[in-house]
């Protein structure tokens, strides 16, 4: 592993194809010798967190040969420059978890070999630049944890081989566009959490047909789930790792190679996935918004999702007594609700679930117990549900009887009745035994004479020995 600057000496070496001084403990700048490599097709700083400096240098519009641009993880400031307009072979982009600042260029998206930008985790600000294109080689767009603002990117609208899409955490507001359905037949990861969108879920949403996460979470969204949610046959499928993860993004080691970063809220906290990991998940993510309604019912028909997660919404109604389909399901989280009636037992034959949240709803009745419920020993997962009673809540269930049927009863009595007919015999039978041996003695001159001629002769024998010794 390296430290300390970059010697200003690699410049010299201009017929470089390929620099990656990744992943070591670089600091400084990027030295200004650098645009005399103007034959460089790869280039990754990326991941020495302590690179700093403005990347708005000119000397960039050099570099007309470079396909991968990655500076990832560092320190730079400043603007992303025009002259990144003029790299008209440049496939992957990724400036993320910098301190880059500033508006996008409307140039950016002239470049129309470029696959996979990643913008994310800088202090971008602005609208993102509306300008139409008829380009479609984006696959991989991530602009979040940034300052955008504005409506949904129209800039997006023709970008049909978008495969993630990713605007989470910024301040995007107005409706989730209804021809995001057509725009994006091949998307399979959709992220626009923690920004302002309000209004109902479009429909047109559940023609994504390819998609295995859809994430939502903490907008202002309002209304029912979306309808034919069985749509997303990525996720209805019972999928194995490698159909899920099957995907490579075109192009050479650029693109290929380079794995991104997504945040994900799993299990109810918040981590950083490689992008290869995303690719293998499947979930859908509506929390913290005021949907309302009962749950949808075709949710209960996508058998390979793996997290579920519709807390803190308005949700009425119970919980679909055939939520046991969800086959796949590691994590459930339907707290904070106006959920009612009782657990459906079916909820113990999720066998892979190893998170789950029913807290603050009005449920009631006996908790399920039973296959994977009996690892949960957590009461706080079912508090607030003034109604549950049952292990492992402290709260006993009052009428544990009247959960049996009659016919349970009358065996339970009848077991009952033959313990006691068993203890009264016995203790009759030890009464009568002991009477018949007394009276015998006490009538039976014979008999009493005998039974203390025995008694003498043993004390006597008992004597002798004891004398002996």
């Amino acid at each position: 592993m390296f430290s300390g600057e970059i010697p200003k000496e690699f410049g010299n070496l201009t017929n470089l194809h390929i620099m990656d001084l990744s992943w070591n403990m670089l600091s400084g700048g990027l030295p200004p010798s650098f645009s005399r490599i103007q034959n460089i097709s790869e280039f990754d700083v990326g991941n020495n967190l302590h690179l700093s400096g403005s990347i708005s240098l000119e000397w960039f519009k050099n570099w007309t040969n470079v396909m991968g641009f990655h500076i990832a993880n560092n320190k730079f400031t400043g603007s992303i420059s025009e002259a990144f307009c003029q790299l008209g072979n440049l496939k992957a982009l990724d400036l993320s978890d910098n301190l880059l600042s500033g508006v996008l260029p409307d140039c950016l998206w002239n470049l129309h070999n470029l696959i996979y930008m990643d913008l994310s985790s800088n202090a971008f600000v602005g609208e993102v630049p509306t300008l139409q294109n008829d380009f479609s080689s984006l696959e991989s767009v991530n602009l979040a944890n940034n300052n955008f603002i504005g409506i949904f990117p129209l800039a997006l609208k023709n970008l049909q081989s978008l495969v993630l899409l990713d605007l989470g955490r910024n301040k995007f507001s107005g409706t989730i566009p209804s021809w995001i359905g057509a725009s994006f037949p091949l998307l399979r990861i959709l992220r626009l959490r923690s920004n302002m969108f309000h209004g109902s879920i479009c429909q047109e949403v559940s023609q994504l047909s390819h998609l295995q996460l859809l994430d939502l979470a903490e907008n202002n969204l309002t209304g029912s789930g979306p309808a034919s949610l069985s749509n997303f046959t990525f996720i209805a499928m019972v999928l194995t790792s490698d159909q899920l993860g099957n995907y490579t993004f075109r192009g050479n080691g650029s693109v290929s190679s380079h794995d991104g970063q997504m945040d994900i809220v799993w299990k109810g906290r918040d981590y950083t996935f490689k992008r290869i990991s995303v690719m293998l998940m499947a979930g859908i993510d509506l929390s913290s918004n005021y949907l309302s309604g009962l749950i949808p019912a075709e949710l209960l028909n996508l058998g390979a999702i793996q997290f579920l997660n519709l807390s803190r919404n308005n949700l009425s109604g119970a919980i679909p007594s055939n939520i046991g389909n969800l086959k796949d399901v590691e994590s459930l989280d339907l707290s904070w609700n106006k959920l009612s009636g009782p657990i459906p037992p079916s909820i113990s034959h999720l066998m892979f679930l190893s998170s789950l949240n029913l807290s603050n709803n009005l449920l009631s009745g006996e908790i399920p117990t039973g296959n994977q419920l009996q690892t949960f020993s957590d009461p706080s997962i079912y508090r607030n549900n003034l109604g549950l009673c049952g292990v492992p809540l402290s709260i006993p269930c009052k009428n544990d009887s009247s959960s049996t049927t009659p016919l349970d009863g009358a065996k339970e009595y009848h077991h009952e009745l033959e313990t006691l007919w068993l203890y009264y015999s016995v203790i009759a039978g030890t009464i009568f035994g002991f009477w018949v041996w007394f009276g015998a003695l006490f009538f039976c001159k014979i008999w009493r004479f005998a039974f203390f001629s025995c008694i003498d002769a043993l004390h006597e024998k008992c004597i002798l020995k004891m004398k002996r010794s």
